[in-house]
């Protein structure tokens, strides 16, 4: 893409507008100069040897104060509206190309439409429609919104501006508006000389919040900078200035204020989110075409096991994997390799706890149990990696993920999460009669998701439906609390959730032991192995004849 070239009878004029400050000073400087040399010349002889002489002290005190000036300035307030609008880029030197963009498919559809219109301001102008001014990219961290920012710049070929929202704070009242006003006077003036420019404030809600007004003042600086960006995108419509506000931010969309989501501010929203099992793909094939990898490696499989991972995400996993594979002295990296790193994000670093026999197999037990559970009885997860070294606080983990991606719990998915939770105190129960204070964060997730089930989403069978949590806790500016519900609503609702798990709790034992020797396998193979790969625990299901699909068939 050639580079964007600004219009020829702007030239001169954009130039004097970026640099007339600096012209103004240089021709200043030279005039004092000429000025000196003139006056020096006119003296006699000895003042003007004198003057010569204090010269050097004059020009060194002059210095010194010159920078303690600028010091205590920089202290004060001025650091940073000296940098704002320094980060400028030209479209083509950011080269962010739209074949870059991967995982984000959508999302990249709705801002062509943005790019489009850019390119073809004159023929929108000409029937009487208005060129998009504000943009705001939506979704959770790492998933590309910055890197979608600039590949629209790149894509339209016009001038890129960035600037974090927090840049813009300050605890002195006034400096973070005058940040504003000077990032987009410096926008207006990249879009008369280029045509057009992207101006991307990332962390928006850092300043966009919803106002807030109190008698202490106290949000009095967050709230002026607000309002300046108000004022400055409502400016854009005024003048023939093309300035494109790109907007991201990880927050609700409810958590900016209302103000900044009005038509003619940020009215066009894109949503970017994680990518689904085919950007996966792409986006493993993406990033392990930068590194020397095993040409037998699985995508398709990799993609599998990292549902719900973002593209920064997949990107850290082939980084730490390279780093792994060359800790071991390998050439290539091979599946292990991207395994472990997974394992090592998701789950944190291994470290070895010296463990009694007897502690050492109760573990085992508690790991095989949560495994043997999770094969038989969750609807959409799988076992991917089962272990008894410790990680973290934990001393062993059963690492599961979903098939695919699943935007909401159901009610079997929900009750699956609690047996799953429950099989490891059931576990260590039926083969030691004696339970561990293990199984603690395995309780209190088995609660929080019964407690769940009938308190908010109407999953119980006692006929109570609706979210009885908004009836509870304290309401602000009150000095009680509000509690609308009785002891009696309470007591059913507590004995609702204990009777899911305790109906929970026997389905897990009547599993277990029928499933009795499986489960003697697989602790022995953890106590022999320490760890046990997704093929290695298929293969153990498969000996016993209990794939997962003959197992579904069996209790259907």
């Amino acid at each position: 893409m050639p580079k964007p070239m600004p219009i020829k009878s702007h030239r001169f004029r954009m130039f004097f507008m970026m640099h007339r400050l600096k012209i103004i000073i240089l021709f200043s400087i030279f005039l004092l100069i000429v000025f000196s040399i003139w006056g020096l010349m006119s003296l006699e002889s000895f003042y003007r040897n004198m003057t010569l002489a204090q010269l050097p002290i004059s020009v060194m005190l002059s210095g010194i104060s010159a920078a303690v000036f600028v010091f205590m300035y920089l202290i004060g307030f001025g650091r940073g509206l000296a940098n704002v609008g320094k980060r400028t880029i030209k479209g083509s030197e950011v080269d962010v190309k739209w074949s870059d963009v991967i995982g984000m498919e959508e999302a990249k559809i709705e801002a062509m439409e943005v790019v489009q219109l850019m390119k073809d301001r004159a023929r929108l102008k000409k029937i009487g429609g208005k060129i998009v001014r504000g943009l705001l990219l939506v979704g959770p961290p790492g998933c590309g919104k910055t890197y979608l920012a600039k590949a629209i710049a790149t894509e339209a070929g016009i001038p890129f501006i960035a600037m974090a929202a927090s840049e813009f704070n300050e605890i002195f009242v006034g400096v973070g508006s005058s940040r504003v006003r000077k990032l987009f006077d410096k926008a207006r003036t990249l879009a008369y000389g280029y045509g057009a420019c992207v101006l991307f404030i990332d962390e928006l809600d850092a300043i966009g919040r919803s106002r807030t007004f109190n008698m202490f003042g106290g949000a009095q600086e967050t709230n002026t900078t607000q309002n300046q960006l108000l004022v400055e995108m409502d400016g854009l419509n005024e003048k023939d200035a093309n300035v494109i506000v790109i907007g991201a931010t990880n927050a609700a969309e409810g958590v900016l204020d209302a103000a900044l989501l009005r038509p003619g501010r940020f009215d066009r929203k894109i949503f970017v989110g994680r990518p689904n099992l085919e950007e996966r793909e792409k986006l493993f094939a993406y990033y392990l075409g930068k590194v020397k990898y095993d040409s037998t490696l699985d995508v398709g499989r990799l993609a599998r096991k990292s549902v719900y991972k973002s593209p920064a995400d997949i990107e850290n996993i082939i980084k730490e994997s390279a780093l792994i594979a060359t800790r071991k002295g390998k050439d290539t990296v091979e599946y292990k390799d991207l395994s472990e790193a997974m394992e090592r994000i998701d789950m944190g670093l291994k470290h070895r706890v010296h463990m009694t026999p007897e502690e050492r197999k109760i573990t085992a037990y508690h790991e095989s149990g949560h495994l043997v559970t999770l094969y038989f009885l969750h609807p959409t997860d799988d076992v991917f990696k089962a272990s008894i070294i410790a990680r973290g606080e934990a001393l062993g983990v059963v690492h599961h993920q979903p098939r695919e991606e699943w935007h909401t719990d159901s009610r079997d998915k929900l009750l699956a999460d609690i047996k799953v939770s429950l099989a490891g105190y059931v576990a260590e129960k039926f083969k030691f009669g004696v339970t561990s204070n293990g199984v603690a964060a395995d309780f209190r997730n088995a609660m929080a998701k019964a407690s769940a089930m009938v308190w908010q989403y109407g999953m119980g069978t006692n006929g109570f439906l609706g979210d009885y949590t908004l009836l509870t806790g304290f309401t602000a500016g009150r000095d009680s609390t509000n509690d609308l519900l009785s002891d009696r609503l309470k007591y059913e609702l507590n004995m609702e959730t204990n009777r899911i798990l305790q109906e929970c709790l026997k389905e897990v034992e009547g599993l277990l032991k029928k499933e009795e020797k499986i489960l003697d396998r697989f602790a022995g193979e953890l106590l022999q192995k320490e760890e046990l790969e997704y093929d290695e625990i298929e293969a153990i299901f498969v000996e016993y004849g209990r794939s997962r699909s003959s197992s579904s068939s069996k209790s259907s």
